[in-house]
């Protein structure tokens, strides 16, 4: 970590309240990396049941859009602010009424008559994701003191969260061709009624001086409503709707510069391993959970596959993903971060240009196993990169740092989502090899980015900037 302070960083106050001790720091983790499976859960249990809610609920691509990107916009504008939000009430006050909103969310989408009361649970579900998120990682750093332990820590708590990706396309296959769509969102209230459990018995955390900034926050929910808008309508309503994003994001970037404490700190990006994190975290998204989505409507629209068939088809590329997560953690311990945040990327890369070789004639084995080198490249990259920002922040801004991080990966899938699926509306085999394309030329430039990140054995950061 840089020694320099971070730009306009609030004075910490002491804990506003006393409370018992701490539990142990694997109890802590274990109830953080529930509630963080619940939210990547509904990343990827929701594709495969796509053209099933379609045909129930009569909407088209359009529709279909909305029903991930609901939850995924209203996650990615909050975070920005929910991080903040955790540093002032503290992480665990903070993940509790994220987990407890979820799960009635969860429930409201199982129950929904048509697609407007849908979408409007799952706004409900993203805003209580945002809340949850970067509190259960804030979590994670205040149990872990020692560095090399919190970066083990921060490795298991991503693996659970890939363990629910891995996980979702089977589930949300096996529920919907066995029973309903609506079952994918009655699973999250058992798995929220025990992350509520574990969470009873975990140390209430400290308060932080974090004012919120709720300018900077409308105008980050507007340039990103707008820019997912036009992507998704197209037509002169997307042109419109361009327009006011881009005025939207330019009124944000004046409110932030101006403000004492800004929910984004612009500061932060003067750091170069913030920004490489924040880069590279973004291409990932939109390579993995682009394709998951993309991949989801070819198997089922193009194959004429059933949507249990679909889940098994994504199960070798996500069933390797927790694994490899932990591995990464063992190489970046030895060999430092830019490593397998390098060679992560290259071997995503590989696999996402291997892919443009799949058509209809594939024979099914041999797609389900071209999935695979994305998927690990991706798992490989991951956790180094929230480690190595992590450690590139002060302590009193990790709740913000991780906002900000997954802020701009969850808006990366669900750009990527709107691009894609509108290229899908007219034909899914050429948007799948645009798609593609895409993708890889996005995670070739972040990965020659990441070889700007310090070796083994220096401190995160550099840059002209303070981190």
């Amino acid at each position: 970590m840089s020694s320099t302070p971070l730009t306009n960083t609030p004075v910490v106050r002491p804990p506003a309240d006393r409370t018992a001790p701490s539990p142990t720091p694997g109890r802590t983790l274990t109830a953080a990396m529930l509630g963080f499976a619940l939210i990547t859960l509904d990343t990827s249990v929701v594709n495969v049941a796509l053209p099933t809610i379609g045909t129930e609920l009569r909407t088209g691509m359009t529709g279909l859009q909305w029903v991930v990107d609901s939850y995924t916009l209203a996650f990615a504008a909050l975070l920005l602010s929910s991080g903040a939000l955790a540093d002032r009430i503290g992480a665990s006050r903070a993940y509790g009424a994220g987990v407890v909103a979820f799960t009635l969310a969860s429930a409201a989408c199982g129950l929904a008559p048509g697609l407007p009361a849908l979408l409007a649970a799952r706004t409900v579900q993203g805003v209580a994701a945002a809340v949850m998120l970067p509190a259960s990682l804030a979590l994670v750093r205040e149990a872990y003191g020692d560095p090399r332990r919190r970066a083990r820590a921060v490795s298991l708590w991503a693996a659970g969260g890939t363990v629910a990706v891995a996980l979702g396309p089977v589930v949300g296959g096996a529920l919907t061709t066995a029973w309903s769509w609506r079952g994918i969102f009655f699973v999250n209230l058992p798995l929220g009624v025990l992350a509520l459990v574990l969470f009873a018995r975990v140390a209430r955390s400290r308060r932080r001086a974090a004012p919120l900034d709720l300018p900077g926050q409308l105008t980050a929910v507007a340039a990103l409503g707008a820019l997912t808008f036009a992507a998704i309508e197209g037509g002169t309503e997307g042109w419109w709707a361009l327009g006011v994003a881009a005025f939207a994001f330019a009124a944000f970037l004046v409110v932030e510069h101006r403000r004492r404490h800004p929910m984004v700190p612009l500061g932060l990006f003067r750091n170069t391993t913030v920004a490489v994190a924040v880069a590279a975290g973004s291409a990932n998204s939109v390579a993995f959970y682009g394709m998951l989505f993309v991949f989801g409507l070819f198997f089922q629209q193009v194959l004429g596959l059933s949507a249990l068939d679909t889940g098994l088809m994504f199960l070798p590329m996500t069933g390797l993903l927790a694994g490899v997560n932990v591995l990464s953690a063992r190489v970046a311990a030895r060999h430092g971060a830019r490593l397998p945040i390098v060679v992560g990327q290259a071997v995503a890369v590989s696999g996402l240009l291997g892919l443009l070789t799949v058509d209809a004639d594939t024979p099914r084995a041999a797609q389900a196993l071209l999935l695979v080198p994305l998927a690990l490249g991706a798992g490989f990259s991951l956790p180094p990169l929230i480690a190595s920002m992590m450690e590139a922040v002060p302590a009193e801004r990790a709740g913000t740092a991780a906002g900000l991080l997954n802020a701009a990966r969850q808006t990366a899938g669900a750009l990527a989502v709107a691009v894609f699926g509108s290229l899908a509306a007219r034909d899914v085999e050429a948007a799948l090899r645009t798609s593609l394309l895409i993708s890889a030329g996005l995670l070739t430039l972040t990965a020659l980015a990441s070889l700007r990140l310090p070796r083994a054995g220096t401190k995160p950061g550099g840059g002209s900037g303070s981190a």
